[in-house]
């Protein structure tokens, strides 16, 4: 039986959570749906891509991470996500949707070129997060030396989103390449972008040496 677009926002409305709205607000994310039932609903309604569709088209950002989880990621074109990711300002679905979504579909190599310089700094970071992923799969593919210069150059001005997602890829380069090891945490103390980021106790910094530090730590085989 078919679930009609009408039938899904009334359970969305109905899940709404004025505190949890509150909570959601201070980090930019405009809805008050717990992410645990949100994923229950879509673990029920499977994968429908029209509806996803439909959801998306509402604009609304709880329809649209519920549309994220139910699509059908090698079904949307490049221009498509690409419009997707420019609508897409909430931080939670710009987040689900590159990585749910893009990372999975056949145009992610494409956009990855298309986004990493994008005048536009909320897209520019998509191109960012899709090119960490390809220095951790793929590092012999990637030139790191010349993603460490602009990451030296640019990092430290560069808008929060922006700034976050070359910080994590400053990290992944230092975390899965020993021979920029040295490189990496060197430009992280010099520009101590994330320093003094509020971390959560068990919780890694994203202070990008202690990040890298902490993490070339547990790869570490175990003393005997």
């Amino acid at each position: 039986m078919t679930t009609t677009l009408d039938e899904v926002m009334a359970e969305l409305t109905a899940l709404e959570d004025p505190r949890m709205r509150a909570v959601n607000e201070r980090h930019g994310d405009d809805h008050g749906v717990n992410l645990t039932r949100l994923r229950a609903v879509a673990k029920r309604l499977k994968t429908q891509q029209e509806l996803a569709r439909e959801l998306w088209a509402t604009g609304d950002t709880a329809a649209r991470l519920l549309a994220l989880l139910v699509c059908r990621p090698k079904e949307f074109g490049r221009d498509e996500l690409d419009a997707m990711l420019r609508e897409a300002r909430v931080p939670k679905v710009h987040d689900w949707l590159v990585n749910y979504v893009v990372k999975k579909s056949r145009s992610a190599p494409e956009l990855r070129q298309a986004w990493f310089a994008d005048p536009d700094p909320v897209v520019a970071s998509a191109g960012w997060a899709l090119t960490t992923e390809r220095v951790v799969k793929a590092p012999g593919e990637q030139d790191l030396p010349a993603l460490l210069d602009l990451i030296e150059a640019r990092m430290a001005d560069a808008p929060d989103r922006l700034q976050w997602a070359m910080n994590e890829c400053l990290a992944q380069i230092g975390i899965t390449s020993p021979e920029h090891r040295a490189r990496a945490i060197g430009i992280g103390e010099r520009l101590r972008v994330l320093e003094d980021y509020p971390t959560s106790p068990g919780c890694t910094s994203p202070y990008a040496p202690t990040w890298i530090a902490e993490m070339v730590r547990r790869q570490e085989p175990a003393a005997t």
